[in-house]
């Protein structure tokens, strides 16, 4: 099995660090913003790059913000009462997805409100754009050697220091990378190729993602100091992905369902 060495940090310049994870969110608002605007460029797409980059600009406030509130919230909030000011240490780390989806949810609502867009308008001019976000970031958890799997005796598992043992763990920020990377960009990629309903971009991401995350979490090494939320095999992840799976369900439901309605008018 390997033993994970890579450093964490790209460019060392003494007193300024560079860490990978932070280029990782770099890459991802860039391939947002590069994404973004290829698809403005489109014939009838009703934006303009002005647009997309306040889009980019509001969402990356929503991830950064709503990913620290996120994690203090759902993962960490007993130290939060401790010492409210740790709340602004994100040095230290801590982000949640699930609040950084938040965080995107308000930044979107914002936008709507001073664009005078509809909602899903919006979100599913969006939906395509974020999973190589996500991949990035997996990326980077992977390079951090943070957020490691549960042990496994397989060739491809991994020794990681941090985690304070010898057991080889599975990779499962890789398994994230891919499927919440590489798989669902594909998916929303081609599939918002054509025009699609309202809700049902926004619904396929919320699905895809619930669905991905929950089946990954069985393989991720639950936070030492949560551990099962329940069952004795129910992580948070997977009970914070829950509502998506059934919401995104709904959405591309209601989508599909109204445009069928309108077929038989």
């Amino acid at each position: 099995m390997w033993v994970h060495d890579i450093n964490p940090i790209a460019v060392d310049l003494g007193m300024l660090q560079i860490h990978w994870y932070g280029l990782m969110y770099l890459i991802g608002f860039a391939s947002a913003w590069y994404l973004g605007n290829y698809r403005a460029a489109q014939p009838g797409s009703g934006w303009n790059a002005q647009q997309v980059s306040d889009l980019i600009f509001w969402g990356a406030m929503g991830v950064v913000l709503g990913g620290r509130f996120g994690y203090v919230l759902f993962y960490n909030f007993p130290q939060f009462l401790d010492d409210p000011l740790w709340l602004f240490a994100i040095w230290e780390g801590g982000m949640s997805f699930h609040g950084g989806l938040l965080g995107v949810i308000t930044a979107i609502a914002v936008f709507a409100w001073k664009y005078k867009k509809g909602f899903f308008e919006i979100a599913d001019f969006v939906a395509p754009l974020i999973p190589i976000g996500l991949g990035a970031g997996r990326l980077g958890n992977f390079i951090g050697g943070e957020l490691w799997g549960r042990a496994t005796d397989q060739t491809w598992g991994v020794i990681f220091p941090r985690a304070g043992d010898q057991l080889g763990r599975h990779p499962s920020q890789l398994y994230e990378m891919v499927l919440e990377g590489v798989v669902m960009f594909a998916v929303l990629w081609l599939y918002t190729r054509k025009p699609r309903p309202p809700m049902a971009a926004s619904g396929l991401f919320l699905l895809m993602y619930g669905l991905f995350r929950s089946f990954v979490e069985l393989f991720r090494e639950p936070d030492g100091h949560i551990g099962f939320v329940a069952l004795d095999w129910l992580t948070m992840g997977q009970l914070l992905s829950l509502p998506m799976i059934v919401i995104g369900a709904l959405f591309l439901l209601m989508a599909h369902k109204r445009v069928a309605g309108n077929a038989r008018v």
